[in-house]
Parts: structure tokens; C-alpha cells; sequence
């Protein structure tokens, strides 16, 4: 390789590594102004808090659909690599549970952005499969194990469980979010009904703190 090639090589992967850095910083604040403000923050403020033009911001997620999609996908890949997280430094069933928590704090503090999914964009049809694709295998390996240890009954699908927190999730008003770690905790109590090793844990063992 020539002297010149070598440079250009160099010269293309700083480039791309300044174009992630941008799309990674853009990423963030939107997230942090969709929580604020929710998903129809002014583009200027979340170009402004990422440290770039807003012209960088419009090249990149040329719509405002390509930009909500972009943060939900990267909050569903974060929130899925947690498990893996949790699992090698926490016993099963507490894994399990501490997962749990951070999956229904995943969701509800995201309801602006399940109603922008709703709207119909087709920058939103490939995100339920996504969702899925990466919650349910997460789950399934911490179910696995908590089975395996006895902490937990092992009949219980990872989507089911997905599903009946998901529908959790949506309460609303003053108590919601007590209402919900009390009702994850009962859920969290059924999954360990019926469990080998039932007899010999203490009934607050597996309980979460409150999602956030």
C-alpha cells in the first residue's frame, strides 16, 4: 500500500469515527429532550445540546421518524444487554428480578415514544420485530438460569412475561408508579411459585426497587 493510500485510509476512518461520535452524541440528547419534552423537541435544541449544526442533525436522520426510531432501537439494545449485564454479577434470581425492573422502567418511561410508533410512519414498521428480537432471548437466558438454580418455576415463556409487563406498564395517575413496582412484585412472587428451591428463600428475596 502506497504512502497516499495509507493516508486516505486514515483519513476515511477518522471520518467515520467523527461521524459516530455526531450520530452518538445526537442520539443522546434527543433521548434526554424526548424525556423532557417528549419526541417533538425542536431540532435546533437537540443539535445545540449534541454539540453539532443542525444541518448535521437533518443529514443524518433526515425526517423526524428516522430520529425517534433511531433513539427507541438504541434504548431497546441498551436495556437488552443489561441482562448479560446483571447476570454476571448478581445471583439468578436476582438478576431476574433487578432485569425486570429495568425492563418496566424501560417502558414506562417511554410512552411518548410507544404513541410516535403508533403513528403509522413506515421509519417504525421494522421496530416491534426488533423489540422482540432482542427482549425475549435476553428474558429467556435469565429465566433459564433462575430455573436451573431452583429460584424459580420453569414453565414461564419470556414473551408472555414481556407481554403482561408491558400491559402493566401503562398505568397512569399519582400511584402509577408505585402501583407498578407493587404489581411487579406480585409478578415476580407468581414466577417463583412452585419453584424447587421455594421453601428456603425469603419472601422479599426477589423484589425489585421501584423502575426508574
Amino acid at each position: 500500500m502506497s504512502g497516499d493510500e495509507t493516508a486516505e485510509t486514515g483519513s476515511s476512518r477518522r471520518l467515520r469515527a467523527d461521524a459516530q461520535r455526531s450520530e452518538d452524541a445526537l442520539l443522546e440528547a434527543a433521548k434526554a429532550l424526548f424525556a423532557e419534552a417528549g419526541v417533538d423537541a425542536p431540532a435546533r435544541e437537540i443539535a445545540a445540546r449534541a454539540g453539532v449544526g443542525v444541518g448535521t442533525l437533518y443529514r443524518r436522520f433526515p425526517k423526524r421518524a428516522d430520529l425517534v426510531a433511531a433513539v427507541f432501537r438504541r434504548e431497546v439494545d441498551a436495556c437488552a444487554a443489561d441482562a448479560a449485564t446483571l447476570a454476571a454479577s448478581h445471583p439468578p434470581a436476582e438478576a431476574l428480578a433487578l432485569w425486570l425492573a429495568r425492563y418496566t422502567g424501560f417502558l414506562t418511561t417511554k410512552k411518548g415514544l410507544a404513541a410516535a410508533l403508533h403513528s403509522g410512519d413506515p421509519a417504525f414498521d421494522t421496530l416491534p420485530d426488533h423489540f422482540r428480537s432482542r427482549f425475549e432471548p435476553a428474558l429467556t437466558a435469565l429465566l433459564d438460569t433462575a430455573a436451573a438454580a431452583g429460584a424459580i418455576r420453569g414453565d414461564v415463556a419470556a414473551y408472555d412475561l414481556l407481554r403482561a409487563i408491558g400491559n402493566l406498564a401503562t398505568a397512569g395517575g399519582e400511584d402509577g408508579a408505585a402501583h407498578v413496582s407493587r404489581m411487579l412484585g406480585l409478578l415476580i412472587d407468581g414466577l417463583r411459585y412452585g419453584a424447587a428451591g421455594t421453601a428456603h428463600r425469603s419472601p422479599q428475596s426477589c423484589r425489585p426497587s421501584a423502575p426508574g
